[in-house]
């Protein structure tokens, strides 16, 4: 099975920034969209950023012009840029993969998560 590995999380101070990356075991066909999920304790898992197939972004509004989502098919990677980080960013980020195989069949992937921490 398709394995989604992120890396890049850490500690770091309000206003500082950090990259995080997800690297897919294989490569994956038909991709739908890619993207980065986050949950804070106590709170629900709520998306951060997607990028489609397509090469379109879109962003939550409390992240907008702040981070940044990309993607290296040659290295079966995504991306998360983040700058001007605040404390409310703190949480477990995820990666996630919608794709689609044959037959139409649809699969969703999850990465382990990786913690982001944003102090004072």
């Amino acid at each position: 099975q398709v394995q989604l590995v992120e890396s890049g999380g850490g500690l770091v101070q309000a206003g500082g920034s950090l990259r995080l990356s997800c690297v897919a075991s294989r490569r994956i066909f038909s991709i739908n969209a890619m993207g980065w999920y986050r949950q804070a304790p106590g709170k629900q898992r709520e998306l951060v950023a997607v990028v489609t197939g397509g090469d379109n972004t879109n962003y939550a509004d409390s992240v907008k012009g702040r981070f940044t989502i990309s993607r290296d098919n040659a290295k079966n990677t995504v991306y998360l840029q983040m700058s001007s980080l605040k404390p409310e960013d703190t949480a477990v980020y995820y990666c996630n993969v919608k794709s689609r195989g044959s037959g139409g069949t649809r699969y969703d992937y999850w990465g382990q998560g990786t913690q982001v921490t944003v102090s004072s």
